[in-house]
């Protein structure tokens, strides 16, 4: 079994990390909605092989394995003779837009179906026939989107090469071939890292001509010999960094240490929800797993979305997005530590909406900081913050936080009863599994977290301020010319 789990979530990590490379190098301008729709229905695969699951039934669970298990490689080998590499105009459509806005509607009604359906079977008794008629409307929801590139495919012929060539602005369309910087380039690129960041914010045509005042300075004082121009070591935020090279900068541990935070503490929500909810009371513990999952789905849809409303329409930095995340996290954290009636499914909700949305902006922001030529190594690196972040706050604080109060329940209650059990009753429960009842299982776990998910948020605020000028030179400029 041991060995079983590592080659399943090991192949786990190929599918995932094959897909968000592929379709993010394939429509680099929109990075947000891509791995927000791709994250997202990741996220709500729980809700949907639950649903799946419920039409096999309990003696038929060898089936639903099998499913698992050839299913994904039978999709991944039929997808292959199809996905190609996408270069130049064809990465921008006009349609891009419309087909992604229709991706999402395909993906909210999927989420409101499933989270009815859900909903309906927990308080109602279904027939088999029922429970197959909403899961065949399932999986049709599902297969919706297959028809937007199919569409395109065959309407593509009416669009000529040129009207495509119309999308790009003349910087693309005349874009050489990239050469070794000579000196004049050099000393452009020491430009822009030494100009303040005011600059950042004047009109382009202003930033320009300032710019190209300086250079012309530079040129001349390194022609009579008053400046040795040095050449820069290592790319800058922007452009394609290698692994080794983004492990050095601060940007890339920021986005590490504060996805570590924010993810790991929503994480171990997801792994202790069965406890949680037992703890407060609550019998049918599967319809919050299913919830989550609904919830989490929508928080990487809707982190992609938003993040890119950001960027792309006030050119500020994508890190903003994961901020207001991490503080909607604390929120959720305080609604399932503090116990009150009805807060399990507030908490539930809030905590899934954010842990979700990390997935979505987190790869983009990398993606936009330190390139796409190494995105894959880039990208697997952050996701280690994940687990790391669960072994702490799930393996070590809240087992033992829930440990120490269920020991301390169990004292309580063998203390009550000691007088009046036999020998045998004693020893069989002090020697039993305990189980913690009530709030004080998990208030100082969920407090705790929510304290280190207010240091995740200060952290991409610190982020946000230091990658301002990044956001303002790859969005800002694009933001100028539509305005104009």
């Amino acid at each position: 079994m041991c060995a079983l789990v590592f080659i399943g979530t090991n192949g786990e990590t190929y599918f995932n990390t094959v897909s968000l490379v592929s379709c993010v190098q394939n429509f680099p301008k929109s990075r947000g909605p891509v791995v927000g729709i791709l994250k997202g229905f990741a996220g709500l695969s729980g809700a949907i092989l639950t649903q799946t699951y419920a039409i096999f039934h309990s003696p038929e669970s060898a089936n639903l394995i099998f499913m698992v298990a050839v299913g994904p490689a039978l999709v991944a080998i039929g997808v292959m003779f199809f996905i190609r590499p996408v270069a130049g105009h064809r990465q921008v459509r006009p349609s891009d837009g419309m087909s992604f806005t229709s991706v999402y509607g395909v993906c909210l009604l999927l989420a409101a179906y499933l989270m009815g359906v859900m909903l309906i079977e927990d308080l109602v008794t279904l027939s088999p026939i029922v429970i197959t008629i909403f899961t065949v409307v399932m999986f049709v929801i599902l297969l919706t989107p297959f028809f937007i590139p199919v569409s395109l495919t065959l309407s593509s012929e009416a669009t000529t090469y040129a009207e495509q060539e119309a999308l790009l602005p003349p910087s693309e369309k005349e874009e050489p071939a990239r050469t070794e910087p000579d000196g004049n380039e050099v000393i452009f690129s020491e430009v822009e890292d030494e100009k303040s960041e005011g600059e950042d914010l004047l009109p382009a045509s202003e930033r320009q001509k300032r710019i190209a005042q300086l250079q012309a300075k530079l040129l001349q004082a390194a022609a009579e010999g008053a400046v040795r121009v040095k050449r820069r070591k290592g790319p800058r935020r922007g452009e394609d960094f290698t692994l080794g090279q983004a492990l050095i900068k601060a940007d890339f541990w920021l986005i590490f240490s504060s996805h570590l935070l924010g993810s790991g503490t929503g994480l171990t929500v997801i792994d202790n929800l069965g406890q949680m909810s037992q703890s407060l009371g609550y019998d049918n513990t599967h319809i919050f797993v299913s919830l989550i999952s609904i919830w989490n789905f929508l928080g990487r849809v809707g982190g992609g979305y938003l993040s890119e409303i950001v960027v792309r329409d006030f050119a500020y930095p994508r890190p903003i997005a994961m901020t207001i995340a991490q503080v909607l996290m604390i929120f959720g954290h305080v609604f399932i530590g503090m116990g009150w009636p009805g807060a399990m499914y507030i908490g539930t909700l809030i905590t899934g909406l954010g842990y979700g949305a990390h997935w979505a902006i987190v790869p983009a922001t990398a993606s936009e900081l330190f390139g796409l030529k190494k995105f894959g190594a880039l990208y697997n690196f952050i996701t280690l913050s994940t687990p790391m972040g669960s072994l702490v706050f799930s393996g070590l604080i809240a087992s033992s936080i829930y440990d120490s109060e269920a020991e301390k329940q169990a004292r309580n209650h063998l203390t009550q009863f000691q007088s009046s059990s036999s020998f045998w009753f004693t020893r069989l429960y002090t020697e039993g599994p305990h189980k913690c009842e009530g709030a004080i299982c998990f208030f100082l776990t969920c407090m705790i977290m929510g304290g280190f998910c207010a240091i995740a948020a200060i952290l991409s605020l610190i982020l946000v301020h230091r990658t301002k000028g990044v956001y303002h030179n790859l969005y800002g400029k694009s933001r100028t010319s539509t305005l104009s």
